[in-house]
């Protein structure tokens, strides 16, 4: 497991990249390591724009899928199923993103959520 404190967006890229070069050493296709990148930035972008908190993101491979936990409490307040957004909107569409790419494996609890990416 590889665990980052992230509080700024700056940090979070630089969080990222280590997280994607883990992922490489574990022989993870590139379109996986992508994937999650994308959905670890999704949301813990929610949590720092609009939560104003830092987030931890918790990482681990497990039974064949990619386990990504971002903890915080600004996840209490965000719908995990919303509607379909509009595709020229500026903002709305993170969390459509994420139940996209995780197909719908998304798990809310007491401290953030926890979603799964199947490797391909």
């Amino acid at each position: 497991m590889i665990t980052f404190k992230i509080d700024d967006l700056k940090n979070m890229s630089a969080s990222l990249k280590a997280f994607a070069e883990m992922l490489r050493g574990f022989g993870v296709a590139e379109e996986d390591i992508f994937a999650s990148r994308l959905v670890s930035s999704e949301l813990i972008s929610n949590v720092i724009i609009h939560g104003g908190e830092a987030a931890e993101l918790n990482c681990e491979l497990l039974d064949g899928k990619i386990c990504i936990k971002v903890l915080s409490s600004s996840f209490n307040d965000v719908n995990l199923c919303p509607p379909k957004p509009d595709v020229l909107a500026e903002s709305g569409r993170g969390m459509y993103i994420v139940r996209s790419i995780c197909l719908g494996e998304i798990e809310r609890n007491d401290d953030g959520v926890k979603v799964f990416i199947k490797l391909h």
